[in-house]
């Protein structure tokens, strides 16, 4: 778990509740990057992302101030050689996290790591309400559909694959700032027709505030919704530092926007932040990006009373 002497006061601790049940965000990250398919450091971004947090501004761009016990970092979930195990402990672990009643915020780590998680928001929003119509915004550049890659269904192209095998159905997933795709992903998007697709494109010609509202719109009437962000649906201009960039993405203030707006209108309950390799960064572009999301989280739940 985590070392708080590494960080003392200096980073995002500095507004850290004392317990569980005081903070609004319930922060943990998860250190995995054995699934990728080209190039790994995902692995290091939790930490890495918890000592540059320690120049984060006291405001966002609103110029509203971070609360002083917004959250609670629970550290890092420590690997094991163990795949399976791992990833039944990081189900279990989000579970708990989602439990307290927070918003839960994940810190990848590569892509395959919310396979697990999206097991625990299902098993969660479902044993707290049956019925519960459940959602999942996943912003990236790639669709992650394939049933398999690299001669595993657990890796980082499989996250929503395995999502549509019993945690959600097609019409409950939605796709932006997506601008490639595998054969066999189109195919499954054909046996799934009701999966939304939001390209890069889209964002671009159309405005992140008309995404936006399309978004909302879709998801009228839902009760729960995870966000899963990869960092490569930004152009690699914005983020270079991850394992498979794709030029033609999203700006960050154009992310920005739809984090924003959908935080504040769409029940959205947990959210991870994914793909972040600061080995492979420059001038720790890709986690200031990632950091500049966190911050966007962080001053929403200080902000308003959900």
């Amino acid at each position: 778990m985590l070392d708080y002497s590494k960080f003392k006061e200096t980073s995002w601790l500095r507004w850290s509740a004392k317990t569980k049940e005081q903070a609004r965000v319930c922060i943990m990250g998860i250190p995995f990057d054995n699934a990728v398919s080209l190039n790994k450091g995902a692995s290091k971004a939790p930490e890495h992302l918890r000592l540059l947090s320690r120049d984060l501004s006291d405001t966002t761009d609103e110029f509203k101030r971070i609360a002083d016990d917004v959250l609670y970092d629970l550290g890092d979930l420590q690997i094991t050689l163990d795949w399976n195990d791992y990833f039944q402990k990081v189900e279990q672990a989000a579970y708990q996290v989602m439990k307290t009643g927070n918003f839960a915020l994940f810190l990848g780590g590569d892509h395959s790591v919310t396979i697990p998680l999206h097991k625990a928001f299902g098993r969660y929003q479902k044993g707290q309400k049956p019925e519960a119509k459940i959602g999942i915004l996943h912003f990236d550049a790639h669709y992650d559909l394939c049933d398999e890659y690299d001669g595993h269904k657990w890796s980082h192209a499989c996250t929503e694959a395995r999502a549509l095998e019993g945690v959600i159905t097609d019409r409950d997933l939605t796709f932006a700032g997506v601008r490639v795709a595998e054969e066999a992903e189109l195919d499954l998007i054909k046996e799934n027709p009701q999966i939304q697709t939001i390209r890069a494109m889209d964002v671009h010609d159309r405005g992140a505030d008309r995404i936006a509202a399309d978004i909302i719109s879709y998801y009228e009437g839902y009760d729960a919704i995870y966000l899963t962000l990869d960092i490569d649906v930004l152009d690699p201009a914005f983020a270079p530092g991850t394992g498979t960039p794709v030029s033609g993405g999203l700006t960050s203030i154009q992310l920005i926007k739809l984090i924003r707006t959908l935080l504040k209108h769409l029940p959205i309950c947990a959210m991870d932040i994914v793909e972040v390799a600061p080995p492979l960064d420059v001038n720790d572009i890709t986690s200031w990006a990632a950091l500049r999301i966190i911050h966007e989280v962080l001053s929403y739940f200080s902000n308003t009373n959900r």
